[in-house]
């Protein structure tokens, strides 16, 4: 008995220091220095947080099949669909025309009458202006009359000289001295004719520069006229040579003119074969219908011209599209959706092409009818539960 009293005293002891040991502080552990407590401690406390993780675990999964709207994120989808997909190159240009000339005077003298105003309508070879021809006219007549007394000499002496009557040095004289005066007559036509201004192309008279009475002079390099055809109007745009592919005879253009707030669409009529080596751009002429006359050359025009085109294009919103650290883009797909709006958020690559406001061209990773998140993208992640929303 007293054996067994003894033995019992023996164990109580032993637990109650072990319970001692158990309850004791980590400062209490520490401040005793035994490296054995010390160890057999962390460890005691690494068990007991690896089993109430296993526990959390448990319980949020039995959460999670409870109530499958708990912490589901709300997303919204966009179905990607093929539509046809126009890539337009914004550019500046200006406004020209091939017929806007000065007119100059061909010979010197006195600006005796102008008929023409400014902003007039004239015809290809409308009389515009009457230059002092200082007595040329007269003499002319004076040719002429010398001219056909030289005809009729010429005439008479060829009709003897086919009967075989008279001479053949008066006949060659006669048609030497017809030939003379006629040229001469000609000559002198010609320089009248340059006493009289005329227009070179139909149009309009944009600038009368020099008034009657003025001395003109071909020398002085001084313009009389500006004549301008609005009705040939062309835009002229330098275009960088890397879309020298792309930018083609008769292509769409849209073309904006700031200034009158008008709108045309027309296509490309020519593009140069020469490379600037200033500005490494070549150069495009666009036609311009100007069936009112308000375009005037040198006009500044904003020029939208289609240097691509895709007829089965996939475009989504640029907003839904995001970047990983390697550079890669890529988009949260809804995937597997169930009847009740749930689906799984998928991550796909994808590789984008040109843009177009808001609008990026996918080239691939999407095809057409996959469910894209929208809203909710930024907050989603790989294989996460989420739920769609209208």
């Amino acid at each position: 008995m007293k054996k067994i009293i003894g033995l019992l005293l023996i164990g109580m002891t032993i637990t109650q220091s072990c319970q001692n040991k158990s309850n004791a502080t980590i400062e209490d552990i520490i401040a005793a220095g035994n490296l054995n407590d010390i160890k057999l401690k962390r460890q005691e406390i690494s068990d007991q947080q690896k089993m109430l993780n296993r526990e959390l675990e448990l319980l949020d999964s039995a959460i999670s099949s409870i109530d499958n709207n708990m912490k589901v994120p709300l997303v919204t989808t966009i179905e990607a669909e093929t539509s046809h997909f126009k890539h337009f190159l914004d550019l500046q240009g200006d406004v020209m025309t091939r017929q806007n000339v000065l007119i100059y005077p061909e010979m010197p003298g006195t600006l005796l009458k102008v008929y023409v105003k400014e902003g007039q309508q004239v015809k290809k070879g409308q009389l515009l202006a009457v230059i002092d021809d200082g007595g040329m006219e007269s003499q002319l007549e004076q040719l002429r009359t010398q001219a056909a007394l030289a005809k009729t000499t010429y005439e008479r002496q060829k009709r003897l000289w086919d009967q075989k009557i008279g001479s053949e040095i008066q006949f060659l004289q006669a048609k030497t001295n017809f030939e003379a005066t006629r040229n001469t007559v000609e000559q002198a036509e010609s320089q009248l004719a340059k006493s009289r201004i005329t227009a070179p192309f139909s149009g309009i008279i944009d600038d009368v520069i020099q008034d009657e009475g003025t001395v003109v002079s071909p020398g002085t390099g001084v313009a009389v006229f500006r004549i301008v055809n609005l009705s040939d109007m062309y835009i002229s745009v330098d275009v960088p040579e890397s879309y020298l592919e792309g930018v083609t005879k008769g292509k769409e253009v849209k073309v904006y003119f700031p200034v009158l707030g008008d709108s045309i669409t027309t296509r490309v009529r020519q593009t140069g074969n020469f490379i600037n080596p200033v500005n490494r751009s070549f150069n495009v002429e666009i036609p311009v219908p100007n069936q009112t006359g308000n375009i005037k050359p040198n006009l500044t025009a904003r020029v939208q011209i289609n240097d691509y085109s895709n007829a089965e294009a996939i475009l989504i919103p640029q907003s839904v599209i995001s970047e990983n650290a390697e550079g890669e883009q890529y988009v949260y797909l809804a995937s597997n959706t169930s009847d009740d709006a749930f689906a799984e958020a998928t991550k796909m690559i994808v590789k984008t092409g040109r843009t177009q406001g808001d609008l990026v061209e996918v080239l691939s990773g999407i095809r057409a009818g996959d469910q894209i998140i929208k809203e909710g993208a930024r907050t989603v992640r790989e294989g996460q539960q989420i739920q769609i929303i209208q």
